[in-house]
């Protein structure tokens, strides 16, 4: 059976850090490119960033780059999002996703592409 499983979301004050991860099972990941998205009530989804299976290469929205640090751990089935320096336009439910290696990672998060999706973890930043 096939499992994302994000954690790792709360509430954080502005210029606070978090980090999420994402738990994968069921399938090959560690040939998958994998992500993260956000989607925020009244706002368009976004990907954040995804990053690649064989080079490792990554994709950050310009939105959060600086900020954020997307990386994988195949060995633990774990990609994990370090957040830092968070603002209030961060607030989203965070969703991790994967895909087949046939798409490069940018194309993935620009164009929303997976093939497995988890439920996503809430992310809070407010004072």
């Amino acid at each position: 059976q096939v499992q994302l499983v994000e954690s790792g979301g709360g509430l954080v004050q502005p210029g606070g850090s978090l980090r999420l991860s994402c738990a994968v099972s069921g399938f090959n990941w560690d040939v998958y490119n994998v992500g993260w998205f956000r989607q925020a009530p009244g706002k368009e989804r976004e990907g954040v960033s995804c990053i690649g299976s064989g080079d490792g290469s990554t994709y950050y929205a310009d939105s959060v780059k600086g900020r954020f640090t997307i990386s994988r751990d195949n060995a633990e089935n774990t990609v994990y999002l370090q957040m830092n320096s968070l603002k209030p336009e961060d607030t989203a439910v965070y969703y991790c996703a994967a895909d087949p290696p046939i798409i490069t990672v940018q194309t993935m998060c620009v164009q929303f592409v997976w093939s497995y999706r988890g439920q996503g973890t809430q992310v809070t930043v407010s004072s």
